[in-house]
């Protein structure tokens, strides 16, 4: 038994609501640290050169960007864990326009305070990024940017690391890399220092590249400064001769706070230079919302985690308009800091606050550390994230673009580098859809294809008539198309046509299958009208089968639906339709023939020849009016009229001509001449739409060589025929006498 004095009580447990808020201090304290990091570098690529000077400016802007940015988003945002702050991308584009405008103000030399000037840019390009992010959240319209098509984002951002690798060399060396300046670059100095910085930025791609330590990334570039230290003190430089050789970076000031937006500054300002910034401007507000939009999906697949896109936009937009009434600059959410916090634990807003208080606390640090700080050791990181952006972009996309994507891409960052990234944008996209168009048009347009033998309607028929259908099933051909037809696919449409209808003499109804057709352009239907054309003068037949209405209008708009032309609704139909015309053609055709061979039999008084004669000659359809044999023509053939009439056609006085005979069925015209081999004596045209048999002179030498007893038949037909028609002319000629 237990002693009833002694009580068990339960091991204490934390407060949820207290463990909760830990793990995002947590989160937000790993964040922090590449918020901080990645902010001076930011700061030093800014602010370089000519406003080298005014870095303790920078670092302010810096430090209050990336504060107001957290806070914002961490309380708008519909990621709770969500941690925003300047990003490479929106920092290389800043750095870019800040450039621009004190190449301006200097080559102009324009009486403008250079410092008040880029910070009164930086905020009005921040605002300005801010009402555009909140009006594509507001009116759903930042989901179109995912329409770039993805090569020019590609090259875009492979361009933005290419600046920053150029960034970073000048914030190494004080010079920019251009001609002017490469005997500067290229001294003994400059050439260690850009020696160092590769080492220091290979370090960070074979340590933090690869585990992604929240603390491994401030570890190594402490380590780099130690390691600095040292060796300036073996060789017995003092940190002031440090300084004086450009091996690091001069303290700066405090961290000044500066609202530009004063009268007499904004009345100092170069507003001339403004036009000439548009450009930068665009391609700031570019990278501000591609990078919105592209980071957030990239967070929901990370984390598994469904992001509101609309709202992101417009609490981005906020952010960025808050910040440029500080004096701050553009920003976004962040993948890697976001991803960090999460798997740190972070799941609140608090961790988005704790980044903010970091931040801010920088203001007041960031001097100081930055007085003890190689270049190289800055530089380095600049290098590694110019690289690997560039990395990312040329080397590693190659896997997952086909090779006309990749060289469109590769094409966008050299123009982006020669041309500026406005001019880079506006042909990339031309050259992604023209890409775009060439790619579609390689997609094959018709899904499978089928004949009537094999492929049959529903309806159950007679044996007889599945007999005719087994024979003659492939007169009926059927195309199924898909995808969108415009004039790259449809023109490959119409040359698969042409050579189906050679390859297919025998096809009379050509089926085409729209149900998965997605849409058809105008220029579509021009190849259609080609293939109506190429079809009519077979003698093929055209049916449309679930045809939507879009595509109705702009065939009927290019009179492709007419003659020639059938539309049903559903394919079993079509194919029932096609069944029936097929099944009574045939059955006429039986007829014909038997009555062909009836006249035959009577003629040569034997089936069996009648049916030798028939297989010699061949079956024509002649229309009214058509010319059957021209007047001087060679007489290689002579024709059986089964079904119509035919006239006799002589010339006349002014051009005309005149019917000197008219000939019915059951009638033969051209027998002399095949006999013969003169020449035609007279026009023969058809009077009405008529049915004839032609028996050239190639078979009927085969007949006169392989069957004697059918030739003298023949011939004794021909002789009978003339006999008859000259005792018609001698009675004509005693009439005409009297």
């Amino acid at each position: 038994m237990t002693d009833p004095a002694i009580i068990f009580s339960p091991a204490p447990r934390f407060n949820p609501s207290l463990k909760r808020a830990l793990n995002d201090i947590l989160g937000g304290s790993a964040a922090s640290v590449l918020t901080v990091t990645f902010g001076l570098s930011y700061s030093l690529l800014i602010f370089a050169g000519p406003l080298s000077p005014y870095l303790s400016f920078g670092i302010a802007a810096t430090f209050i960007s990336s504060a107001v940015l957290a806070a914002v988003i961490a309380l708008g945002s519909s990621l709770p864990f969500a941690i925003a702050a300047p990003d490479s991308s929106t920092a290389a584009m800043t750095g870019i326009l800040a450039a621009s405008l004190v190449e301006r103000i200097e080559t102009a030399s324009l009486p403008a305070p250079l410092l008040s000037s880029v910070l009164i840019t930086l905020g009005l390009s921040t605002i300005l990024t801010g009402f555009v992010l909140c009006g594509l959240g507001l009116t759903r319209m930042g989901r179109a940017i995912r329409y770039v098509p993805y090569p020019v984002v590609g090259g875009f951002l492979g361009a933005t690391g290419f600046v920053i690798v150029m960034g970073a060399i000048r914030v190494i060396t004080d010079h920019p890399v251009e001609f002017a300046t490469l005997q500067r670059v290229a001294n003994g100095v400059a050439l260690l220092e850009l020696g160092a910085a590769c080492a220091m930025a290979l370090v960070l791609y074979l340590t933090w590249h690869r585990s992604r330590s929240p603390f491994g990334l401030p570890i190594i570039l402490i380590g780099g400064m130690l390691t600095a230290h040292v060796a300036f003190w073996a060789s017995g430089i003092s940190l002031e001769q440090a300084r004086a050789l450009g091996w690091t970076f001069r303290p700066p000031p405090q961290a000044a706070f500066m609202l530009p937006w004063h009268i007499d500054e904004l009345a100092r300002y170069p507003w001339s230079a403004v036009p000439d910034l548009l450009g930068n401007l665009v391609a700031v507000i570019f990278v501000a919302a591609s990078s919105t939009l592209f980071n957030t999906t990239g967070i929901e697949v990370a984390v598994h985690r469904e992001a509101n896109l609309e709202r992101e936009l417009n609490v981005t937009g906020a952010a960025n308009m808050l910040t440029g009434a500080l004096g701050g600059y553009a920003g976004c959410i962040s993948v890697s800091r976001s991803v960090l916090n999460f798997g740190a634990g972070g799941r609140g807003r608090l961790s988005g606050l704790t980044v903010a208080a970091m931040s801010l606390l920088m203001l007041a640090v960031a001097p100081e550390l930055l007085g003890f700080m190689p270049k190289f050791v800055l530089g380095g990181l600049l290098l590694y994230l110019g690289a690997d952006q560039l990395h990312k972009w040329i080397i590693e996309s190659r896997k997952r673009l086909s090779k006309l994507e990749y060289l469109s891409l590769i094409a966008i960052i050299v123009i982006i580098i020669g041309w500026g990234f406005v001019p880079g944008i506006l042909i990339g996209v031309i050259i992604g859809c023209a890409t775009f168009a060439f790619s579609a048009a390689r997609v094959e347009s018709i899904k499978y294809s089928f004949d009537g033998a094999e492929f049959r309607s529903s309806l159950d028929r007679s044996r007889d008539d599945q007999e005719v259908l087994l024979a003659h099933g492939g007169k009926i051909q059927g195309l199924n198309l898909q995808s969108y037809l415009f004039f790259g696919s449809a023109n490959r449409l119409y040359q698969h046509v042409k050579q189906l209808l050679q390859e297919r003499p025998e096809c009379r109804y050509l089926l085409f299958d729209f149900k998965l057709v997605t849409g058809v352009d105008s220029s579509a239907a021009y190849s259609f009208a080609q293939i109506k054309r190429s079809a009519h003068d077979l003698g093929v037949e055209l049916i449309l089968v679930h045809l939507p209405t879009a595509a109705e209008k702009v065939l009927r708009s290019s009179d492709f639906v007419g003659d020639g032309v059938t539309i049903i609704p559903e394919l079993d139909h079509a194919l029932e339709w096609c069944e029936n015309e097929l099944i009574a053609q045939h059955q006429g055709l039986e007829q014909e023939e038997a009555s062909l061979r009836g006249w035959f039999t009577r003629i040569l008084d034997s089936e069996d020849d009648a049916d030798r004669l028939i297989h010699r000659c061949q079956r024509i359809e002649i229309g009214a009016g058509e010319i059957i044999v021209r007047a001087g023509d060679p007489a290689d053939s002579m024709h059986f009229i089964l079904e119509g009439r035919v006239g006799i056609m002589v010339p006349a006085e002014e051009d005309r001509t005149t019917r000197v005979r008219s000939l019915g069925r059951y009638t033969t015209i051209g027998e002399m001449g095949l006999v013969s081999n003169t020449p035609r004596s007279a026009t023969i045209q058809a009077e009405v739409d008529s049915v004839l048999y032609v028996l050239n002179t190639r078979q009927f030498d085969a007949i006169r060589d392989e069957d004697p007893a059918l030739s003298h038949k023949l011939l004794t037909y021909f002789v009978s025929v003339m006999a008859e028609r000259l005792t018609f002319a001698n009675r004509t000629i005693a009439v005409l006498r009297r």
